[in-house]
């Protein structure tokens, strides 16, 4: 069923229960990773929070929660390249392993900033989790990217945390711009 967004229409792509699916098989491969640490999960607001909830929802090892605020869209369809740095976080991540949580990894260009400032913070480890890879707009390659939920073409999406002038964040699946 297509939805009508602001100004442009979209249509389904990911289901619901698909996403649950590779939720519930990311927070086990995390739990078994990390079983013997207590690691940072650092969530990347806004679009990243109903992700980054029902990951730390299958997590059952001890853990700790922090955010940061990061954005390069806008409001657009588009990423600008240029990184806004709304929120920092005060956890102190010296010798500790990191996970970032992401809503959607595209040029790559918001990951490298945050990946680099966290890299300045001393910790042990820092793994990337995306819901949602643009192989094909990535501007170059990731090495701390660990966990993906879905590859998908390069093409704009919204729902589930993902947004298009600030709406459709609150859709329960993930759907992409009709052409």
């Amino acid at each position: 069923m297509k939805k009508q967004i602001a100004d442009l229409e979209f249509e389904p792509l990911i289901e619901s229960a698909a996403i649950d699916n590779r939720i519930q098989a990311i927070g086990k491969q995390l739990n078994t990773d990390y079983q013997h640490t207590i690691p940072v999960f650092v969530g990347v607001l806004n679009g990243s929070f109903l992700f980054i909830a029902d990951i730390i929802k299958q997590i059952d090892i001890p853990c700790e929660i922090t955010f940061t605020k990061l954005a390069s869209y806008y409001g657009g369809t588009k990423s600008s390249l240029k990184i806004r740095d709304d929120i920092d976080f005060s956890v102190d991540i010296k010798g500790r392993d990191v996970v970032v949580i992401e809503d959607i990894v595209d040029t790559g260009n918001t990951a490298h900033y945050l990946l680099e400032k966290l890299k300045l913070k001393q910790p042990a480890t820092i793994a990337l989790c995306s819901l949602l890879l643009k192989p094909a707009a990535l501007l170059k390659p990731i090495e701390e990217l660990k966990y993906i939920g879905f590859e998908i073409e390069n093409e704009f999406v919204v729902g589930y945390g993902l947004d298009y002038k600030e709406m459709g964040r609150n859709l329960k699946d993930i759907y992409k711009r009709v052409k």
